[in-house]
C-alpha cells in the first residue's frame, strides 16, 4: 500500500496540470481582504481531503463487492451499462446544434 501511496502523491505533485487547477481555479473564491496563500492551502487541504474520503469510499466499496465485481454477470452489466452511456451521449451529440 505504501507503493501505491507514493507513487500517486508523486504523480500529482509532478503533474503540471493540478498546478494549473489550483492556480486557474482556486483564486476565484478567496474572499476578498484574506491572506491568499494561506486560504489557497486551506482550500488545497480541503480538495486532498475530499478526494481521500472519496477514494477511501470507492475502495471500500470495491472491497465489499470484490467476489460479485469478477463474475461474468458483473462484467456483462457493466459493458452494458457502458454501452448504453455512450450511445446516450453519441444521439445526443448527434442532435444537438
Amino acid at each position: 500500500m505504501g507503493g501505491g501511496w507514493r507513487q500517486g502523491v508523486l504523480t500529482n505533485l509532478l503533474n503540471p496540470k493540478m498546478g494549473v487547477f489550483y492556480v486557474a481555479v482556486l483564486p476565484q473564491f478567496i474572499p476578498p481582504g484574506t491572506h491568499h496563500f494561506g486560504m489557497g492551502l486551506l482550500f488545497t487541504a480541503v480538495h486532498i481531503a475530499m478526494g481521500l474520503l472519496c477514494s477511501t469510499v470507492l475502495i471500500g466499496c470495491a472491497r465489499l463487492l470484490h467476489g460479485w465485481l469478477r463474475g461474468p454477470q458483473a462484467r456483462h452489466l457493466l459493458d452494458r451499462l457502458t454501452e448504453t452511456v455512450i450511445a446516450a451521449f453519441g444521439i445526443r451529440l448527434a442532435f444537438s446544434d
